[in-house]
């Protein structure tokens, strides 16, 4: 019988996710997992800097990691962030700022050389959104990034928007939607379909678990793998939310309903990998 091949066409019917884990089981020491932070692991918050895992998911990481091959964290927050909020965990793979940074098994945060000069420019622009920008938007600087958010203030949303791409224009960046923002960031060639498309060049199979429309390049990275190789076993997996959450699912070849469910399904899992 030939290796599953889950993640080469999106399925007509739901996915079995017990089947997924079986065949993911038999070649577990060279699959990846890879996991979006916000809304996927954690739940969304009013405030960016207040949000935490879901309860278990980080206990769900630990016990999966001697598992698999390796486990990555592929976020638009910065490494920095996310090693802070991952509770001591060791030997993830981190990749923040859509693939701008990188930490390896605990390593030092490494930054694309080509983003660093856009440091200044992105400090100015945090300032000069924080000053023009009306309250109730919330301006999230990140060093090589800064994010735009009305989730507070629904009503702002389009300004908001009209003013981030108006700057984006203007500088010569490149403008993020996601859940109720807009991440304005460096004209440089890294997003999560590249992070994921270089990591699995040589892995036997991947999940993907995500929430936002930029984690629809990391199904689209599994997808173009696996149709390159039928021996490739390759899950794409959507967390819902009311925002984003159709589209998200809709590339997916399962849903789950938030970062708390996730956390059980991947207890669940374990015992087909153990």
């Amino acid at each position: 019988m030939p290796p599953l091949n889950l993640g080469n066409q999106q399925p007509k019917t739901p996915l079995n996710a017990e089947h997924a884990w079986r065949a993911t089981a038999d070649r577990a020491r060279d699959v990846v997992l890879f996991f979006d932070f916000d809304g996927t692991l954690a739940p969304v918050d009013d405030d960016p800097t207040a949000v935490r895992p879901a309860p278990n998911v980080l206990t769900a990481l630990e016990a999966l990691a001697p598992h698999v091959r390796r486990i990555a964290i592929v976020s638009a927050r910065p490494v920095d962030f996310l090693r802070d909020h991952l509770g001591g965990l060791t030997g993830i793979d981190l990749y923040g700022l859509y693939g701008l940074e990188h930490s390896h098994f605990g390593g030092e945060t490494v930054t694309e050389p080509a983003a660093l000069p856009w440091v200044p420019t992105m400090s100015e622009l945090a300032e000069q959104a924080r000053a023009e920008l009306p309250p109730g938007a919330l301006v999230e600087f990140k060093r090589l990034s800064v994010a735009l958010h009305w989730r507070t203030a629904p009503q702002l949303g389009e300004l908001v928007q009209e003013w981030g791409r108006a700057q984006a224009e203007r500088l010569g960046l490149r403008a993020q939607p996601g859940r109720m923002v807009l991440e304005l960031k460096p004209p440089v060639d890294r997003d999560k379909g590249m992070v994921i498309g270089e990591t699995v060049r040589d892995a036997g199979g991947a999940w993907y678990f995500g929430d936002d429309v930029s984690d629809i390049k990391a199904f689209a990275a599994l997808r173009a793998r696996a149709a390159a190789d039928p021996a490739f076993l390759g899950v794409c997996v959507a967390v819902a939310n009311p925002e984003t959450g159709h589209e998200v699912a809709d590339a997916a070849d399962l849903t789950l309903d938030s970062p708390a469910a996730l956390a059980d399904f991947l207890t669940d899992a374990l015992r087909h990998l153990t």
